[in-house]
């Protein structure tokens, strides 16, 4: 898989960003059987500064949030809690997915409250931004539901603990 990843702030090396980025996105790609040698991704790794920006100049929304996504093209269903479209190669071969921007003082302040490894949040949160690029959302209650059980399912494929319990239970 293409997965350009830009580092704006230096404590995302620390935190094995690449290896965790490339296993999450895989597994999700995987789940839905889409080559990840085809699919581009690029993954901005900022700080909760850069990312209220971005919040703000699409969003609106002039604070600091943990996942970004930007979909390259918009594959979401039209009825809620329906299948989104999967997405197709373009004429070279490859399947352009889109952009994901993800803030470290958001992730591990997140991390921290929830008292789980900053690596496993870091990958529930790339889960959680490849499936807004595959057309998934979580605006209406149904659309919700079926994503957060794709991300469920994916992270325990993966070997990680269902992200939506506290202390075990939900």
């Amino acid at each position: 898989m293409a997965l350009d990843i830009t580092v704006e702030d230096n404590r995302w090396q620390d935190a094995g960003l690449e290896a965790l980025a490339q296993q999450a996105a895989e597994a999700t790609l995987s789940h839905f059987d889409l080559e990840s040698e085809d699919c581009e991704i690029a993954l901005l790794a900022c700080d909760d500064a850069r990312i209220a920006v971005l919040n703000a100049e699409f969003r609106g929304k002039p604070v600091a949030t943990n996942v970004l996504s930007w979909p390259a093209e918009d594959l979401a269903a039209a009825d809620p809690g329906g299948q989104p479209q999967l997405p197709e190669a373009d004429f070279t071969g490859e399947i352009p997915l889109g952009d994901i921007a993800i803030a470290y003082d958001t992730c591990a302040r997140e991390a921290t409250d929830a008292n789980k490894p900053l690596s496993d949040h870091l990958r529930h949160l790339v889960v959680h931004g490849v499936l807004h690029l595959l057309g998934y959302d979580h605006i209406r209650d149904l659309d919700a539901t079926v994503m957060e059980a794709l991300e469920v399912e994916i992270l325990g494929n993966m070997g990680l603990d269902n992200p939506y319990t506290i202390n075990g239970s939900l």
